[in-house]
Order: C-alpha cells, then sequence, then structure tokens
C-alpha cells in the first residue's frame, strides 16, 4: 500500500500535462481559426483559398483569416475591412494574400500587416495598425516591397503578355491596356516607401511610381501613366482626394477613385 501513491502521483501529473497539452492544441486551433476581417463590399464572384488548401466562394460579410489567398474573378471589385478599421480594395482579375495579420488594441507590440499582390491591383488605406505601428505594414510584390507612412495608395502589378499567358488565375482583358509591365503606384495621402535589391523611394500624394522589376530601383512618373481604379460608388467613402482638386490638368491625368 506504501508504494500505491507515488504512483498515483505520477499518474496525475501525466494526466495534467496531457490536459495542457489538448488545450494548448485547443487554443491553437481556435487562434488559427480567427477571423481578421470581413467582405465589406463585393460586386461579383470571390474566391477565398485557406492555408490547408480547402477552397471556398465568399459573400458579403463573409470572414477573412490570416493565411488567405483571394482571388477576385475578372469582373469582381471585393473590400476588405480589417479589424483595425484598415481596407484593401481589389480590383478585377487579383490575386491577394493575407500572410499574416495581427491586431490588438491592448497589445501594439504585437501587430502584424503583412500582404501579398501576386497579380492583378488593389487599393489600401491605413487603419489604425498602420497608424500607431507603421512599420509594421507591409506589402510584398513581385517586382517590391511596399511599406507605409500613414496613407492611402494604388498598387497595380502588370504582366508582361508571355507571363500573362501562363499565369493562374482570371484573366481581365481591356484594365491596363496602357502600362507598361511592372508594379505601377499613386499616392492619395500621406507617404509610402517602395523597397527591392535596386534601391529603395519614398513616394508622397500625388505622385506616382514605376518599378519594371526587382533589379531596377523604384523611379517617378511625372504624371499618371494610365492608372485607373474605378470601383462602384458604394465602395467609397468621401467625396475627393488630393488628386481631385488641383485643376483640370490634375483632372485629366487623376487616378478614377473618390478617397476619404
Amino acid at each position: 500500500m506504501k508504494n500505491l501513491r507515488p504512483k498515483c502521483t505520477a499518474i496525475e501529473a501525466l494526466a495534467r500535462v496531457l490536459l495542457c497539452a489538448v488545450l494548448l492544441c485547443g487554443a491553437g486551433a481556435a487562434w488559427a481559426g480567427q477571423a481578421v476581417g470581413i467582405v465589406e463590399h463585393l460586386s461579383g464572384p470571390l474566391m477565398d483559398r485557406k492555408a490547408d488548401g480547402t477552397v471556398k466562394i465568399l459573400a458579403a460579410k463573409s470572414e477573412v483569416g490570416s493565411g488567405d489567398t483571394l482571388v477576385a474573378e475578372k469582373n469582381t471589385y471585393a473590400q476588405i475591412r480589417f479589424i483595425d478599421n484598415s481596407e484593401i480594395t481589389l480590383r478585377p482579375g487579383t490575386t491577394f494574400k493575407i500572410d499574416n495579420f495581427a491586431y490588438d488594441a491592448d497589445k501594439p507590440e504585437a501587430d502584424s500587416a503583412a500582404f501579398s499582390l501576386v497579380k492583378g491591383g488593389l487599393r489600401s488605406i491605413t487603419g489604425l495598425l498602420g497608424k500607431r505601428n507603421k512599420e509594421k505594414f507591409q506589402l510584398k510584390t513581385p517586382a517590391a516591397t511596399i511599406g507605409i507612412r500613414g496613407t492611402t495608395f494604388i498598387a497595380q502589378w502588370v504582366e508582361d503578355a508571355a507571363a500573362a499567358k501562363q499565369a493562374p488565375g482570371p484573366v481581365t482583358p481591356g484594365l491596363v491596356p496602357d502600362l507598361a509591365p511592372g508594379l505601377h503606384v499613386a499616392v492619395l495621402d500621406g507617404m509610402i516607401v517602395v523597397t527591392n535589391p535596386g534601391g529603395a523611394h519614398h513616394y508622397q500624394a500625388g505622385q506616382f511610381g514605376f518599378v519594371p522589376n526587382m533589379t531596377v530601383p523604384p523611379i517617378v512618373i511625372p504624371q499618371n501613366p494610365g492608372l485607373k481604379f474605378t470601383p462602384p460608388p458604394t465602395f467609397n467613402i468621401g467625396t475627393g482626394g488630393p488628386l481631385a482638386s488641383q485643376g483640370p490638368a490634375a483632372q485629366q491625368n487623376k487616378v478614377d477613385c473618390i478617397v476619404r
């Protein structure tokens, strides 16, 4: 009888370890599935490819999470509102990945906003995360990485004709017929920094930029090269931006976009 208690103690300890493991696994699973944003507005089919390989079609008010890859079809504009009140609006023919997004009002040190623009284009409006931790925002593209300084900007990746034919996903002819292959950016408010192995450049409100590939440094374009972004009116909040009040010349070359 004297030997029973040590054996029971060992069994109890093992049970506690197993219970803790189960609880931790459960917590990890819950965190992995936690929503980081919702589909605020949608004008057509939007596909969501999850990190585990499952695929679903999203609707307005559908949730999105870290690791999701969103594919907007050829007639689809999709506006995603994240939990920090930031917005990413995808244009038709866009593939966009939420690499990692984390925001907790009480834990600014854990902020993370890492995205990838695989193809197509988007408009980004900074939220609370970008205002308190600008350095935690990162948008990767095939030609450069975009960081923010508190801003609203448009990014468009244009593939060359050969690559576009081979690339998977929706093809949207006629959207960017006059743009050279490469990354095009337009800053509507604030400032962005565009960086690649070739160099880095800061762009302020009203400026346009271009990066042909990863090895060539970003440059400034003196006027809009033909970049357009025209989501349905219901997607837009506000009545104008810095490009909308600079006279007839600016009106002619402006980005077709209403921003807040």
